[in-house]
């Protein structure tokens, strides 16, 4: 048995987002196959078409769950299912045919969406991870290095990995972005996990080499993306202070529920959730 970790990031820009967000959603081997069916059969359910097909790319949770998209929801009565995805296929299908109705129908049905694919990830036993750094947290003036909101999400996988029975392995998913910077993250991966103590003892149980796929391709890390978006604008810990979107608080308790948390024979609790409010080193935060 192995677990894949599908890993995704929100707000990296630092513009309008509240929080930078890393996030990971962790799938047994033996359930991503039937997750990512299910995921597909809900696309063809909600809008009569997968996403990709729809908008060539990848659907973004910026484009499902930004505030537009809940405008328009409200706009009218919740429209029947089979309505709902009458319309909102024909509204895809053909972006000229712009009415009231189409528009509220696939609003309704992205968020409506949304919320299903994370019961769909509760329902396959998947756990999620986020680091979560404000906007404004002082930053290394070196980048060669691997960032903290990196080694702290490698922890707590570990952390998870190591609390199962038979201590099973996990490897890493990332979307590929650019491919430099790809190659980028593969060194300071590597060498996180070769030349550093902590690394080297959680390359025990995760295997140090990522690989990278493209995400419009991709449903799980799609899903990811969906969990640091929410993660950024709706979920709200201690020591977050930034103002919540109150459209989003639904799915944040969705995924709040999925979020890794066990607590140990000590009374100590592991949580797969991490804000970090300084990313300089700590050794004279330089």
């Amino acid at each position: 048995m192995s677990w894949a970790f599908f890993i995704d990031e929100s707000g990296q820009d630092r513009r309008a987002s509240p929080y930078e967000v890393l996030a990971a959603v962790a799938v047994e081997d033996r359930r991503i196959w039937p997750l990512i069916r299910q995921i597909s059969d809900a696309q063809q359910h909600y809008f009569g078409m997968r996403l990709f097909e729809a908008y060539g790319r990848e659907a973004k949770a910026q484009k499902l769950l930004n505030a537009k998209t809940f405008r328009l929801a409200a706009q009218m009565e919740p429209i029947s299912e089979a309505d709902r995805c009458r319309l909102a296929h024909e509204l895809l299908v053909d972006g000229s045919r712009v009415s009231r109705e189409r528009l509220t129908a696939l609003a309704q049905a992205k968020i409506s969406y949304s919320r299903f694919v994370l019961r769909l990830a509760k329902q396959h036993g998947a756990k999620v991870f986020a680091t979560i750094v404000p906007r404004a947290a002082p930053r290394p003036v070196r980048a060669d290095a691997l960032r903290k909101d990196y080694a702290y999400l490698f922890e707590r996988l570990y952390y998870f990995l190591n609390g199962l029975p038979s201590d099973p392995m996990g490897f890493l998913v990332f979307d590929e972005f650019d491919r430099s910077a790809c190659h980028l993250l593969l060194e300071q991966v590597s060498a996180y996990f070769v030349r550093t103590t902590n690394g080297r003892t959680r390359s025990r149980l995760i295997i140090p080499e990522p690989f990278f796929v493209h995400s419009d391709l991709t449903s799980l890390v799609q899903l990811s993306d969906l969990v640091a978006y929410t993660v950024s604008w709706g979920v709200r810990l201690h020591g977050m202070d930034e103002p919540a979107r109150d459209n989003l608080a639904d799915i944040a308790d969705d995924i709040l529920r999925l979020r890794f948390s066990r607590r140990l024979e000590s009374g100590e609790r592991q949580s797969g959730f991490k804000v970090i409010n300084d990313l300089r080193p700590a050794r004279g935060r330089k």
